[in-house]
């Protein structure tokens, strides 16, 4: 028997059909019920509508071994702590570049919408996040969409990112650890990682206290290359003392 919720997804795929996506906003419009209500909707279990920055999109489903629209709901709260603390370091009229995940939309929202800047990045959810942003100017770096953490990876980096010399930027990691450094799930996302730490000016990485410790299969770069690594609380021993060593600046 479909319940409430079977029929409110229904039509929200039925309005995706029309369009490639729905503001929140717009979707509580529609269905004659609460922001609230819809992120529940979303929240309670896996489907085929997802939320991603501020917007409803069709999930793009794929059999990698990370998954955007798995790791959104996931300590959300630190996620958003780190992010606050992060976004204090921008300043008016930066270039800012926004690597993708699931912390990077929390920076953009913290930062204050009077405040005029660039923002440059090549994910989904990070480009709706700064579309929200009146005084921000967008640049999205496209090439080949990749649907499992939703990143276009550049068919040829001198495109765009060449032309590009970001005043910072900030990254996301799946793995945070002394001796293997930065790592993440994807090879796909190294190519523009890897750019950024070549033409940006300050290095900030953004994450959660879980990512501590952890080594993923995909490795960005040794903690060195970072000037501030971000978090919602102190990290371990180890890693204070390899950021005091290293003179990496630690915020949390």
């Amino acid at each position: 028997m479909e319940t409430r919720r079977d029929e409110r997804l229904t039509q929200l795929i039925n309005a995706l059909k029309r369009s490639d996506k729905l503001h929140l906003k717009e979707a509580a419009a529609l269905l004659g019920v609460s922001e609230m209500t819809i992120r529940r909707d979303l929240n309670s279990e896996s489907g085929p509508v997802v939320l991603l920055g501020g917007y409803i999109v069709l999930e793009p489903r794929s059999a990698g071994h990370y998954l955007l629209s798995d790791q959104k709901t996931r300590l959300v709260e630190e996620k958003r702590k780190a992010a606050r603390l992060a976004a204090g370091l921008v300043q008016p009229h930066q270039t800012l570049f926004f690597d993708c995940g699931t912390t990077t939309p929390w920076i953009i929202e913290a930062i204050d919408s009077d405040l005029p800047f660039t923002g440059v990045c090549y994910s989904l959810n990070t480009f709706l996040a700064l579309q929200e942003k009146p005084e921000c100017r967008v640049i999205l770096c496209g090439g080949e969409f990749h649907a499992s953490n939703a990143i276009f990876k550049p068919l040829n980096l001198q495109d765009t990112l060449n032309n590009l010399c970001p005043d910072i930027a900030f990254y996301s990691a799946a793995g945070v650890h002394v001796r293997q450094g930065a790592t993440c799930f994807n090879l796909d996302e190294l190519p523009v990682k890897q750019w950024a730490m070549s033409m940006a000016q300050y290095h900030v990485l953004v994450v959660d206290h879980s990512k501590i410790g952890k080594v993923r299969p995909a490795r960005m770069g040794d903690l060195s290359h970072f000037d501030a690594i971000v978090s919602d609380c102190r990290p371990d021993e180890e890693m204070v003392t390899y950021a005091k060593a290293q003179q990496i600046k630690l915020m949390y």
